[in-house]
């Protein structure tokens, strides 16, 4: 029997001495759904001036806490979500590299692998990245481009879209012919955009990361919004210097009723 450790952290709210962090993770994402959309979360961090990279990546600004963080939530979600450009610049290997991690989602009868979802209109991708080229897993990706892709050993599926992606749609396919209950998405700022205008965020997991960059970089948010778009504090709490928080994301055409 695989038991994943504990990720500590000082409770905020809700209070408490310790908090096992990846243990509120997996009771949120691997509830009972039984609605017509996934549930969606977006991982995302930020400096302390809002900056969501340094030097246009992630990798510069999350702790070993944080990137925890971020394994334990593909490890429960049935789907990642990303945008094309996060994929060009990030080049994503295999998703869930841990192998004690991808044990464990067998262990409570979850494919080994998380399923990846990429929005790419044009279908420019780093074909060549090893998310496609070390066959595990699987890829959806939703485009509205006629071009075809290079073979892959790992499955790729197209979902052609005209005009736009239409991401309510595209939630309702998956959840319909694939079973996905859960989403996790990772970026980039034009996604999280899109699915907050769409109105289909349910929770926004933000790391607040100790450092200004004042780099000019892009905003944790990359649009505008038609009006701003209230959120509510569920969750705030401290590891190794970070601060995690869980903000309710009250859209336009709410989550709980989807």
């Amino acid at each position: 029997m695989i038991e994943l450790l504990p990720i500590t952290m000082r409770g905020l709210i809700p209070a408490g001495e310790e908090i096992d962090f990846g243990g509120l993770l997996e009771e949120l994402l691997r509830s009972p759904r039984g609605r017509r959309r996934p549930y969606v979360a977006c991982a995302f961090i930020s400096t302390l001036d809002g900056r969501a990279t340094i030097a246009g990546r992630t990798e510069e600004l999350g702790f070993h806490m944080d990137a925890r963080v971020l394994m334990r939530l593909r490890t429960f979600a049935d789907a990642i979500v990303i945008g094309a450009n996060t994929m060009r610049v990030e080049r994503y290997d295999r998703m869930l590299p841990v192998r004690r991690l991808r044990e464990y989602r067998e262990q409570i009868g979850l494919p080994a692998d998380p399923l990846t979802v990429i929005f790419s209109h044009s279908l420019d991708l780093p074909w060549d990245a090893g998310l496609f080229t070390d066959g595990h897993g699987e890829v959806v990706v939703a485009t509205t481009s006629h071009l075809s892709p290079p073979p892959t050993a790992t499955d790729v599926e197209l979902i052609r879209h005209r005009g736009e992606v239409d991401l309510a749609a595209l939630l309702a396919h998956l959840n319909r012919e694939r079973g996905v209950e859960t989403v996790s998405c990772e970026g980039g700022p034009t996604v999280l955009h899109n699915l907050v205008a769409a109105g289909l965020v349910d929770d926004l997991f933000l790391t607040h990361n100790p450092v200004l960059t004042g780099d000019g970089e892009r905003s944790l948010l990359h649009g505008t919004l038609p009006a701003p778009v209230p959120a509510e504090l569920l969750w705030a709490l401290e590891g190794e210097g970070e601060l995690f928080t869980r903000w309710r994301v009250n859209g336009p055409a709410s989550a709980e009723q989807a």
